[in-house]
């Protein structure tokens, strides 16, 4: 499976970002792929590696590269409960900078960047994220309703911008939420909001799951509900992506 490391052109200088292309050549649909808020790691690139394998091109950016190259601070093989305070204490600060003018800036980049990659065939493209990055791939659908046709987001604050934040949501969606981050009550008021929207969504929460159940280094892990993602997140691109 070809990889590359990159470097995206932004209003605040080169993101550094991963990318994964289908063997075999020839031009794929895009999918910018938003990383939760450990950033780029060996995890990362491998969800990145199994997506392309599926005929995609997959383009993961370093959301913090204003602090620097991924990773950007040093992180454990295995991020475990007993670790995760002292990794926290250094990316809140960085999580806090990544402001939503930030995040739609560097939306613009990511996506003007995806789209001319000779290997990415013409149309619309997805952004998909987990936890911080759930959110991010939001915003990006909704500040691109033309350009982003599929939004999948896992264990993600999705409504953290209300229903604002979702009205102008033009794309197909899901989100496959943690059984530890929403009640069945706010599962419904967000489900409400897209049905304002007029949008075609799944929005469901994943049984007996925490909040990072689909990244296999972190004691979240969850087998089950990775494996019920990687359904979900195939099915809505074949709906939305036209492979040539």
């Amino acid at each position: 499976m070809p990889t590359k490391m990159l470097q995206i052109p932004t209003a605040d200088g080169q993101a550094d970002a991963f990318a994964c292309i289908p063997d075999g050549g020839g031009r794929h649909p895009g999918v910018l792929m938003y990383a939760d808020g450990f950033g780029i790691r060996p995890v990362l690139r491998q969800m990145a590696r199994e997506l392309a394998g599926h005929g995609y091109y997959v383009l993961v950016p370093n959301l913090f590269y204003r602090h620097g190259t991924a990773p950007v601070i040093e992180l454990p093989e295995h991020i475990g409960e007993e670790v995760r305070p002292a990794v926290f204490a250094q990316l809140m600060p960085l999580i806090e900078a990544h402001t939503t003018e930030r995040v739609l800036s560097d939306a613009d980049a990511y996506l003007r960047f995806l789209t001319a990659q000779p290997e990415v065939s013409p149309g619309p493209v997805a952004a998909t994220g987990y936890c911080i990055g759930g959110l991010l791939a939001t915003r990006t659908a909704a500040a691109h309703p033309g350009q982003v046709a599929a939004l999948a987001a896992f264990h993600g604050p999705v409504g953290a911008d209300g229903p604002d934040g979702l009205s102008k949501l033009t794309a197909e969606v899901h989100f496959g939420h943690a059984e530890s981050d929403l009640t069945p009550e706010t599962l419904g008021e967000l489900n409400k909001a897209l049905d304002a929207a007029g949008v075609h969504y799944t929005s469901e929460i994943y049984p007996g799951t925490v909040h990072g159940f689909t990244m296999s280094d972190t004691d979240a892990f969850n087998p089950a509900a990775l494996q019920l993602h990687w359904d979900r997140l195939l099915a809505l691109l074949g709906r939305t992506l036209t492979k040539s």
